[in-house]
């Protein structure tokens, strides 16, 4: 891995609402029972700045000329799967070397639902949408129009009308690991290379595998990796373009009492074309998320809660699933930079090296882990 420019310039925001309004920023898109929770949500900002250091963390990758966009891909630079990181060890990888997502480890979501966020995309398990390329899983983006289930398929049962279908402009691949892995603290990354546009809406992610606190957000919610609009230019845009990476915990009551709270950094290199390492490690009342192994945010047990229990550490003290989707336009990426969704560059595409999960010895059940990338 190259060295180079790292998380520079570094920035944080502490983000939290109540109420009622226009957006989410992170997708209602869940796959746990909480149709009961679909309320008008407002997005509402507050920012506090903050620095953060952590020690046995590396470089970064290196942020050569951007380029706005890339077509399909050679394959990505060598990067073998280690066994162990200091002292943490790696217990579950995919290092998508096959043509298709391993069934043992992803479910292919099918539904034209639109995660709850007015999203306007279907997800397919079509290899068109969804397929193992050049030693990368290719997540793509189409602009084509497709019928399909309005909802999800755990929810479809208990619905009115279980087979009510919807139609939507785009297609896009969703994965998860439900059902087949799930895990109670850890070190989680993703390597990736982000697409870029108005209404581009990528995302890295964990739902709880089982609702033991109720439905969303009261058994929490955890946004390891967000981008919207990368890449964009408008008057309020940051210099170059859009290049915000987000990290969000969402959590507290049933809507319009649900709370989120999240880091953001500005990370130009995002632009560059290259591949680069997402991650957050989730220790007992605390995380800290990290772009090519440099921390820019962190966030304690005292900044979160649930109205369905007094633990201090919960809800997230119970094992989480991982998920990776693209979406296309919702409530988030349509309210912001130059509005909408542009067609311009379609298809987009995710390509992601791998993903990986690492835990450490436990010690009375507090993780004691060091070393970083």
């Amino acid at each position: 891995m190259q060295t180079g420019s790292g998380v520079l310039p570094r920035r944080s925001l502490s983000i939290i609402f109540k109420g009622r309004g226009w957006c989410l920023p992170a997708r209602l898109d869940r796959e746990t029972d909480m149709m009961a929770n679909l309320a008008p949500i407002r997005h509402g900002m507050a920012a506090v700045a903050f620095c953060l250091g952590l020690a046995g963390c590396g470089g970064a990758d290196q942020a050569p000329a951007p380029v706005l966009s890339a077509p399909a891909t050679p394959a990505p630079a060598p990067s073998p799967s280690p066994t162990s990181v200091g002292s943490w060890q790696l217990v579950w990888a995919d290092e998508f070397d096959g043509a298709a997502p391993d069934p043992a480890r992803w479910n292919l979501i099918e539904d034209c639902w639109g995660g709850g966020n007015n999203e306007q995309q279907c997800y397919t398990a079509r290899p068109d949408n969804v397929v193992g390329e050049n030693g990368a899983l290719v997540i793509t983006a189409l602009e084509e129009s497709r019928t399909g289930n309005a909802w999800p398929a755990l929810w479809a049962a208990s619905q009115a009308d279980p087979h009510l279908q919807a139609t939507k402009p785009f297609t896009s691949g969703k994965l998860t690991t439900q059902g087949k892995a799930a895990w109670l603290y850890g070190r989680f990354e993703i390597r990736a290379r982000l697409p870029q546009g108005q209404g581009v809406w990528p995302a890295f992610w964990m739902m709880p595998e089982e609702s033991i606190y109720g439905g969303w957000p009261l058994s929490g919610e955890i946004d390891i990796m967000e981008a919207v609009n990368l890449g964009v230019t408008c008057p309020t845009c940051e210099p170059g373009g859009e290049n915000s990476i987000l990290g969000t915990l969402h959590f507290g009551a049933a809507p319009p009492d649900n709370v989120y709270r999240n880091r953001e950094t500005s990370f130009p290199a995002v632009l560059d074309g290259g591949f680069h390492t997402y991650g957050v490690i989730w220790e007992p009342g605390r995380f800290t998320w990290t772009i090519d192994g440099v921390p820019y945010g962190t966030m304690e047990a005292d900044e979160w809660w649930t109205r369905a229990s007094t633990d201090p550490q919960a809800p997230f003290d119970r094992p989480f699933h991982l998920i990776l989707n693209l979406a296309i336009g919702g409530n988030w990426p349509e309210s912001t930079a130059l509005g909408g969704i542009s067609t311009e560059g379609f298809p987009k595409r995710v390509e992601i090296d791998w993903v990986r999960v690492w835990q450490c010895p436990q010690d009375g059940g507090v993780q004691r882990c060091t070393g970083g990338n």
